[in-house]
C-alpha cells in the first residue's frame, strides 16, 4: 500500500485546516427589521452582514416583518430568539418610551437639519437609556418625514377625522390621544397595513413616501397630504446579551461596519424619499396641499397632544431640552 509523501501530507494538514477555518469561527447572530425585502435598508444591511462576515459573524436576516411587528421582535430579543434589530421608535419604545422623543412630536420640527441638530445632542443619552435596558446601539438613522396617505383627499384635520387611520400596535398613548382628538385609531401590526386597505377597515396611513412606495400603500391609498407630520426615526440595536458574548476587537470592527452603515442609511432614505413621491406622481398618486388657513389647525391639532406627551412619555426634563434646543437652532439660524 503506497502512503503519502510528508510533504504531501503537511500540505493536505494544511488545507484541511484552512477549510474547516470558517466553519469553526463563524457565529451566527440574527437580525430582524420590518423593512421590506429588497428596500435600501435591507439591501445597507446585508452589506454590513458582508463586512461582518469578515469578522467571523454569519448575520442572518429576518427582513420584512417575518419575525412579527416591532413588539413582537423587541419580546424575540429579551427572549434570545434574536440578537439585534433595525426598528423605528415606536419599537424602541418597548424597551424605554422615552426615545419616542425623536418621533412622535407632531409637527414639532421644521426642517431634518433642525431634526438633525436636536438629535445629535439626544442620541448619546438616550442610548444610555437603552442600555440601561440591555441593549446596545449600534447606529441610528431615520427614513424622512412621516406623511399622511389616504383613501379619500385630506386637507384638513377634520378630513382626517372622518377616516379610519392606522395606529401602531403598542403605542397606547397614542392611541389615547388620536381617540381624544376625535380620530378614529385602529391599532394593526405593520404587516397589517395592506390587506386592511383593501378591505376597509382602515382608510389612512402615517409613514415615509419611500415606504409607500416599497410597500405599494399608494396604490390603496392614492393621496398624499404634503404636511411633515414627524420624522421617522429608529436604531439598530443589539442585545447586551449577545454583544458581550463578542471580543473588544470584533466589538470595534463590527460597530465601525453598523457605523458606517448607518450614515448610508441615513443619507440613502433621504433622498429616496423624494424621489419617491415623483414616482408614485407618476403612477397616480394625488398630492394635496394644506391651505394657508388650515395649518393653524394642523399645529393646535398637534400641540393639544404636547401635555401628554411630555407628562406620560417623554419626560419632562426630556422634552424641555428639545424646546430649548429647537430655540437654541432657530436663533442662530434665523
Amino acid at each position: 500500500m503506497r502512503t503519502l509523501s510528508p510533504v504531501l501530507m503537511a500540505v493536505t494538514a494544511i488545507l484541511c485546516t484552512l477549510t474547516a477555518l470558517p466553519a469553526m469561527a463563524q457565529k451566527r447572530m440574527k437580525l430582524g427589521t420590518a423593512a421590506p425585502t429588497g428596500s435600501s435598508f435591507h439591501r445597507i444591511l446585508e452589506e454590513m452582514g458582508t463586512e461582518w462576515k469578515q469578522q467571523g459573524i454569519d448575520l442572518k436576516m429576518y427582513a420584512g416583518g417575518i419575525r412579527g411587528g416591532e413588539a413582537q421582535m423587541v419580546r424575540e430579543m429579551r427572549g434570545g430568539a434574536l440578537d439585534l434589530c433595525l426598528i423605528s421608535a415606536i419599537g424602541l419604545s418597548e424597551i424605554d418610551p422615552t426615545v419616542e422623543a425623536l418621533q412622535s412630536i407632531p409637527l414639532l420640527f421644521r426642517s431634518l437639519d433642525e431634526f438633525d441638530f436636536v438629535a445629535m445632542r439626544l442620541q448619546p443619552k438616550l442610548a444610555q437609556r437603552l442600555r440601561a435596558k440591555g441593549f446596545v446601539v449600534l447606529f441610528w438613522a431615520d427614513a424622512g418625514w412621516v406623511r399622511f396617505f389616504s383613501t379619500k383627499p385630506v386637507t384638513r384635520p377634520d378630513d382626517l377625522r372622518r377616516l379610519k387611520l392606522f395606529t401602531w400596535a403598542g403605542d397606547v398613548l397614542a392611541v389615547d390621544l388620536y381617540t381624544k382628538n376625535q380620530f378614529k385609531p385602529v391599532v394593526l401590526e405593520t404587516e397589517d397595513i395592506l390587506p386592511s386597505l383593501k378591505t376597509g377597515m382602515i382608510e389612512a396611513v402615517p409613514m415615509p413616501p419611500y415606504m409607500a412606495l416599497m410597500t405599494q400603500v399608494y396604490r390603496d391609498a392614492p393621496y398624499m397630504l404634503d404636511l411633515n407630520w414627524a420624522p421617522l426615526a429608529g436604531a439598530l440595536v443589539v442585545t447586551e446579551s449577545s454583544w458581550n458574548r463578542l471580543d473588544a476587537a470584533t466589538q470595534r470592527e463590527l460597530a465601525r461596519a453598523a457605523g458606517e452603515a448607518g450614515t448610508r442609511m441615513k443619507a440613502t432614505n433621504r433622498r429616496e424619499s423624494d424621489a419617491a413621491v415623483a414616482a408614485m406622481t407618476k403612477r397616480g398618486l394625488k398630492t394635496t396641499s394644506v391651505p394657508i388657513a388650515a395649518l393653524s389647525e394642523w399645529r393646535a391639532t398637534a400641540e393639544r397632544t404636547y401635555p401628554a406627551l411630555r407628562e406620560k412619555k417623554i419626560t419632562p426634563e426630556l422634552f424641555d431640552e428639545i424646546t430649548r434646543l429647537i430655540v437654541e437652532y432657530r436663533h442662530a439660524r434665523p
